[in-house]
């Protein structure tokens, strides 16, 4: 499935939000999701599904001031 993910082409073979944060790295990391511009929140990765050409958008925490 090709993906864009934070402005980045991907292919991947995720069929849900939370496979592809999995093969992205993300595991484990506390992060917040967009997918076509709309908030996933972290209860509902497992159940959103992707589609070809779906734009995901990751984004880390930052302290600082």
């Amino acid at each position: 499935m090709h993906l864009l993910v934070n402005g980045a082409a991907h292919d991947l073979r995720a069929t849900t939000l939370s496979q592809a944060l999995d093969a992205l790295g993300y595991r484990q990391a506390i992060v917040a999701t967009a997918l076509n511009g709309i908030f996933v929140p972290a209860d509902r990765r497992e159940t959103t599904t992707l589609a070809d050409g779906d734009a995901l958008e990751i984004l880390a925490p930052m302290q600082g001031g």
